[in-house]
């Protein structure tokens, strides 16, 4: 994954641009440490918390997370963003 500076990024944002269409991401560094990244548009999930992994910007063991089970519900017709609105006038 290509890394640039803000400085170089600024010199050949073109050429960084390109490589971003070519599907790659290109992490911004500011003194050596990731600040910012460029990606493709329409990037899965996936690849995206791959391109933070690499970046040293999270730590993923690449598996997905089971479904949390709701704390509460609400009952009947009302949907839980109705009760908090209604609570809060």
């Amino acid at each position: 994954m290509p890394q640039t500076g803000v400085r170089d990024l600024k010199i050949h944002l073109s050429a960084y641009l390109r490589k971003v269409e070519a599907g790659l991401t290109v992490v911004i560094t500011k003194h050596g440490k990731p600040i910012g990244r460029i990606v493709p548009v329409g990037q899965s999930t996936e690849t995206q918390l791959e391109t933070l992994s690499h970046a040293g910007l999270i730590a993923w063991n690449k598996q997905k997370l089971e479904p949390l089970t709701p704390v509460a519900q609400a009952r009947g017709e009302r949907t839980v963003s109705d009760l908090l609105l209604a609570d809060r006038e």
